[in-house]
């Protein structure tokens, strides 16, 4: 009884930083947004750091959220969803609007959005059926140059002599190829086991 009590468990320390890194989306969107309309007198090279650098704490977050629920044994169904939606929040608005300040061509930006749209689906139809597919590692690297590349291209500056938009750029482009692959890999693994599930429901009916 207390183990269920505790999965549909909503105020706990995991689920307070996923909803810190929701709360720092609209930072990042808003000083895009201003750099994106020109709007005001604010530095754009300023603007563009401060949404580097609030990325890279969001980012922190979804890594020590993660951690402290796996290590403190705190997972929850509110937890489960809630994550991946930050992630989402956070990435894809981020992409959108560095796209619309021309620092990621249009063809990556939908690589990227439309694969977190796949994905989602197929755990959806995993989920249906009674399937659970671990992450790959080969999604985990396209998480990582993403969270990398995301943030480098937000200032459009150098930095300590770091050409961070080259950097950036490059990063993104890893993450695309990885984000195909890895697409293709977890529809090869979704699909061998459902038939593998199949074959096992035939065998206990004859």
């Amino acid at each position: 009884m207390l183990e269920d009590e505790k999965k549909w468990e909503i105020d706990n320390l995991p689920n307070r930083i996923t909803l810190f890194r929701i709360l720092l989306v609209p930072i990042i969107v808003t000083a895009l947004t201003i750099i994106l309309w020109d709007i005001g007198t604010a530095s754009h090279k300023a603007l563009g750091h401060i949404a580097g650098w609030t990325f890279v704490v969001a980012a922190i977050t979804d890594f020590f959220d993660g951690y402290i629920a796996r290590k403190k044994n705190i997972v929850t169904v509110f937890g489960s969803f809630l994550d991946p939606i930050a992630d989402k929040f956070l990435v894809v608005s981020s992409l959108i609007l560095l796209q619309g300040l021309g620092r990621i061509p249009t063809l990556i930006v939908m690589i990227l959005v439309l694969r977190e749209f796949y994905i989602t689906s197929l755990r959806l139809l995993a989920n249906n059926q009674g399937i659970t597919i671990p992450v790959g590692k080969f999604g985990k690297f396209k998480a990582t140059a993403q969270m990398i590349g995301i943030p480098m291209l937000m200032p459009d500056d150098s930095l300590w002599g770091i050409p961070m938009h080259g950097i950036g750029t490059l990063f993104i482009y890893i993450a695309s190829f990885f984000s195909l692959y890895s697409a293709a890999e977890y529809s090869a693994k979704l699909i061998t086991k459902i038939r593998n599930a199949k074959a096992f429901k035939k065998r206990q009916q004859t």
